[in-house]
């Protein structure tokens, strides 16, 4: 039995090292809760080398830093379904590494798991602690902190090499979050990403050789894929340029059809309840005259007023009142605005359900709770959002709407009512900052890789020996 003195006293944060995997310098989040440890890996692949099952793998080594790029490769010794934070359960591989704490050095097993959206790069395990180290839980890199310019001279300028497709990203905002989120996934994959703001292309339409510039004279017909984010203001032109990059063979993640589909709501909602989808009692009408018939239509106030051409929860009223209903709706309509009247749910409570929904399939679903005072969810206007475990009917009838729409990519939004899950509405460009915080999963890497898999691109592996 090994004695308290003999052991070594760590904190609650401390640098490590993985000598054979090239990693001088990560650090870990020592947590006695959790049984084993695990580091940030992504681009996890496996192949047989001798027989054996191995599995080759990259870690960003230093927190908030996507361009510090360390390729590994190791034996599988097991695969475990290993519970998150959020409740969700996901099989892993594990692999073992000799692991070097100040001066120690010894074999620590280390689940293979994205770490991207947690504190630390690796968390350090019970397992890995036994008979040698105690925590001090106030204690901090005890065994010696790692300075930026050490930091500098172990990893120099280390980057991900390019060596896989040609994406281009096509949005309006090159800085908005989702906008960025996808550029680095994309390049910390290995591929050549590129961001086209849709006023800045043009196009030339030839039956033999159709062709799309950017600003400057940029050719654009050697990409491989285009992942198309086109904002509401732009839906003319930007489908019109997802169309030409379609006719010229090149992969599009969300198709100008499907995006022109989703993004006429009254026409949306019809196709969803020809296919036997359910939406709130929903009416509408062109004439003012028929402001009184409108409401009734819906069960009366309180009433919600939606503009078809409203977003991200613009253009949403709640009208408490049947006076106030009618005089929301007729000013509307004096703007010459066209507009929705919707049933209020209020069992809602002010939640609705956001499911991220990829290659038909529902990748992660939030939910999302009104700000006090707002009637609404939404993250724009001050709204939170939490994990949640949607049910069986509530994942077939996201995935259902995505198909219907023709959406590879698409944020299906849902209420839950008395009467079962109500579909409120697709969006085509859904964004990814509230639901990757809220959930901690890579959504633009699974993006990337849905393109990856309809291309039919495969990463080059080692060879088997």
């Amino acid at each position: 039995m090994t004695r308290i003195n003999e052991k070594r006293v760590i904190g609650s944060e401390e640098w490590c090292a993985f000598p054979e995997l090239g990693i001088p310098a990560i650090k870990a989040r020592v947590d006695s809760g959790a049984k084993t440890s695990s580091i940030h890996a992504f681009n996890i692949q496996t192949f047989r080398r001798s027989g054996t099952l191995w599995v080759t793998f990259e870690v960003h080594p230093i927190q908030n830093n996507r361009h510090i790029v360390i390729r590994c490769e190791r034996p599988v010794i097991d695969k475990r379904t290993v519970k998150s934070s959020s409740g969700e359960a996901e099989t892993r591989y594990v692999v073992s590494a000799p692991m070097k704490l100040g001066d120690e050095l010894w074999d620590v097993e280390l689940t293979l798991s994205n770490r991207d959206s947690m504190g630390f790069r690796m968390l350090l395990g019970r397992e890995a602690m036994i008979d040698r180290l105690i925590v001090d839980p106030a204690g901090v890199c005890t065994l010696g902190e790692v300075t930026k310019g050490e930091i500098h001279g172990f990893y120099g300028t280390r980057q991900a090499k390019k060596s896989g497709l040609k994406i281009a990203l096509l949005a309006s905002n090159e800085l908005l979050y989702s906008n960025q989120r996808l550029l680095e996934a994309g390049e910390e994959r290995g591929h050549d990403m590129e961001f086209l703001n849709v006023t800045q292309c043009y196009m030339k339409l030839d039956a033999v050789e159709p062709d799309a510039h950017y600003r400057g004279g940029k050719l654009l017909n050697d990409l491989d894929a285009v992942i198309t984010r086109i904002k509401p203001s732009v839906t003319f032109y930007g489908t019109a340029l997802a169309r030409q990059f379609e006719s010229m063979g090149i992969y599009t993640t969300n198709t100008s059809a499907a995006i022109t589909q989703s993004r006429d709501k009254l026409f949306a909602l019809q196709l969803m309840l020809k296919n036997g989808i359910n939406i709130p009692t929903t009416g509408f009408a062109n004439s003012p005259m028929d402001t009184s018939e409108l409401i009734d239509m819906v069960g009366g106030a309180p009433l919600i007023v939606k503009l078809l051409e409203g977003t991200q929860g613009r253009g949403v009223v709640l009208a408490e009142t049947r006076k106030a209903a009618e005089s929301v709706i007729n000013a509307f309509k004096t703007l010459q605005a066209n507009l929705l009247v919707q049933k209020f749910i209020k069992e809602a409570d002010g939640k609705d359900l956001r499911c991220f929904v990829i290659n038909g399939k529902v990748v992660a679903s939030i939910e999302r709770k009104a700000a006090p005072g707002e009637f609404r969810a939404n993250l724009h206007q001050g709204g939170s959002a939490a994990v949640v475990k949607i049910t069986a009917d509530e994942k077939a009838l996201a995935v259902k709407a995505a198909k219907i729409l023709g959406l590879q990519v698409a944020g299906v939004d849902i209420i839950r009512s008395s009467a079962g899950p109500l579909l409120l509405e697709v969006n085509s460009s859904p964004g990814l900052e509230g639901i990757e915080s809220a959930t901690g999963k890579d959504i633009a890497g699974m993006i990337i890789s849905s393109i990856e898999k309809k291309l039919h691109w495969k990463r080059d592996l080692p060879k088997e020996e």
